[in-house]
């Protein structure tokens, strides 16, 4: 079978964020901790900055392209804290970051020239043995690429220039993809059969190609819900929902510090601390990525204990509402995304595709990021950048 890696082959390692504190599940968290550092001096900004080889306060890098953040020393800093912005956490978790290229080590600056409101993020869950869920998943915001199970996965943007612009794919495939089912195949649907047939495997997730052109579209309109559902409406702007009847609900309001998340299979009813949430269906709560089940993920990021006095520890002095509305969300992308894993299961290749004359294995020069040169970006210490 094809590798992901010769279909897609542009992908970047995840990124390496360097101190944690950068990332929260709310913007108001973010906006505290940066007032924490910046308030402090000399050496006791030095310890809550989280100094590393790849960043310390002192040193002067470039601005994140797209964002106005400064590029002074971090050192000098007094301002407000710059916007956050929303990025994907492994799978089904969305927080929010703070975009500033002198607090992240590791930010892959070619991912955000071609972050829009055209893109789509293919992220490839990290190889865990025997373990169940997606292959891949994708999302619209920026992905910070690491699997739920903490395994380093690999990011392929569809698009490799910004406006929907060069499919990140072989040179070659979509006319040849066309040819064989005779129809033209564009970026859209070849990432569709990607996201609905992907394999796991330990040397690299593989996409079978089926020889029948019926089984292909069966698969691309399969593919073409499970991306919808994922990306919860930020290109259509209809948000996923299940029926009526089946929508989950807060029937006992979260009470403001949950320790415990529980699930009742019986009454269909997950409980935060005295909190109750139902219906929510048994396949939600069963839904793992990587060996890991993303509910109790998910509730764990926001309520386990931090270390005090540390920038984590920095945090919602109670539930916030727009966390439960976030989690009301995350079960129906669930409870939808555990229904068509079932399609997924069913989906027959039959007959596959073996060879790709001309198309595998794709040329270098794919595997490069292209040059974007349309807009500026600000080099250290307010020097322009020279791409």
């Amino acid at each position: 079978m094809p590798k992901l890696d010769e279909l897609m082959p542009w992908g970047t390692a995840p990124l390496r964020l360097g101190r944690p504190w950068v990332m929260a599940p709310d913007a108001a968290t973010l906006k505290a901790r940066w007032d924490a550092v910046v308030r402090a001096e000399g050496a006791a900004r030095d310890a809550l900055f989280g100094c590393t080889r790849a960043r310390t306060p002192h040193g002067a890098v470039s601005q994140l392209p797209g964002q106005s953040t400064g590029t002074g020393r971090f050192a000098r800093e007094e301002g407000p804290c710059p916007a956050p912005v929303r990025v994907s956490h492994g799978a089904f978790d969305e927080q929010w970051l703070i975009p500033d290229h002198r607090l992240i080590d590791v930010a892959r600056p070619e991912l955000w020239r071609v972050a829009d409101g055209h893109q789509i993020f293919v992220v490839e869950q990290g190889w865990v043995a025997r373990s169940a869920g997606p292959a891949v998943s994708v999302s619209a915001p920026l992905p910070d690429g690491h699997s739920p199970a903490g395994r380093p996965g690999r990011i392929r943007p569809l698009y490799r220039r910004p406006g929907g612009a060069d499919p990140n794919l072989a040179p070659g495939l979509l006319s040849e993809l066309g040819s064989r089912y005779g129809h033209e195949v564009d970026a859209g649907e070849a990432v569709a059969w990607i996201v609905a047939a992907a394999q796991p495997s330990s040397a690299g997730c593989v996409v079978p190609l089926p020889a029948d052109p019926e089984v292909w579209l069966s698969g691309v309109e399969l593919g073409r819900r499970m991306i919808e559902v994922q990306l919860r409406g930020a290109h259509s702007g209809e948000r996923p929902r299940l029926p009526g009847g089946r929508r989950p609900y807060v029937r006992a309001a979260v009470p403001a510090r949950p320790r415990t998340i529980s699930y009742d299979a019986e009454e269909e009813t997950l409980g935060l601390g005295d909190g109750r949430i139902s219906p929510v269906p048994a396949a939600a709560w069963d839904f793992h990525v990587g060996g890991v089940r993303v509910l109790e993920l998910w509730f764990e990021r926001r309520s386990a204990p931090a270390e005090p006095g540390s920038l984590e520890a920095v945090r919602p002095a109670v539930w916030p509402q727009e966390w439960t509305s976030e989690l009301l969300e995350l079960i129906t992308v669930l409870a939808l995304m555990s229904e068509l894993h079932e399609e997924q299961r069913e989906l027959k290749v039959g007959a596959e595709i073996t060879e790709l004359p001309g198309v595998l294995p794709p040329p270098a020069a794919a595997r490069r990021p292209a040059s974007v040169l349309d807009h500026h970006e600000e080099g250290p210490e307010g020097q322009f950048a020279l791409l």
